[in-house]
């Protein structure tokens, strides 16, 4: 199903790199809020600075995608030497398929790495890649992100997979 994770992690620096490396991923599509960082923070927790650090020494290409605006991403990215694209519109593919372009790599190539179902493991499988759900950093108080967690964690009941331990 589409809005299941190829793999579920606690938090982005739980994903091995070396394992990627080794089924030819290349390019990691990263999520800002509550994937990255806490809503609106400008700073990363110093795990997800090692991490973004040693997959730059791997050879990864790194990108994010965020359907946030320009001015929330574009400061965040030249901070950290990433490229980015903002207004995304994930869950539809077309930011995506112009990531893949503008790297020059397949779909299999690359992984998305988000916190939430309907936008970032939803658009990154319906563009072809691999998925990871990381699990939201801090809760949001917002009635809407409420509501969508709650939804969120009740399509993950049906993953006869697994479901996430957090």
């Amino acid at each position: 199903m589409k809005l299941f994770p190829t793999f579920y992690v606690h938090r982005i620096y739980d994903i091995d790199l070396d394992q990627l490396a080794s089924q030819g991923v290349c390019l990691l599509i990263l999520d800002v809020d509550n994937t990255l960082t806490t809503h609106n923070n400008p700073n990363l927790e110093k795990p997800v600075r090692d991490w973004l650090d040693k997959a730059k020494e791997k050879g990864f290409k790194r990108v994010i995608l965020s359907n946030n605006g320009e001015e929330r991403v574009a400061p965040f990215a030249q901070k950290l030497g990433l490229e980015y694209a903002s207004h995304a519109k994930k869950p539809l593919k077309g930011g995506f398929l112009r990531v893949f372009a503008r790297f020059g790599v397949q779909p299999c190539q690359a992984a998305v790495i988000g916190d939430q179902v309907f936008t970032d493991i939803l658009g990154g499988n319906r563009a072809g890649a691999r998925t990871f759900l990381t699990r939201p950093i801090e809760p949001e108080p917002m009635l809407f992100f409420k509501i969508k967690r709650a939804l969120e964690r009740l399509v993950l009941r049906f993953d006869k997979r697994g479901k996430p331990t957090w």
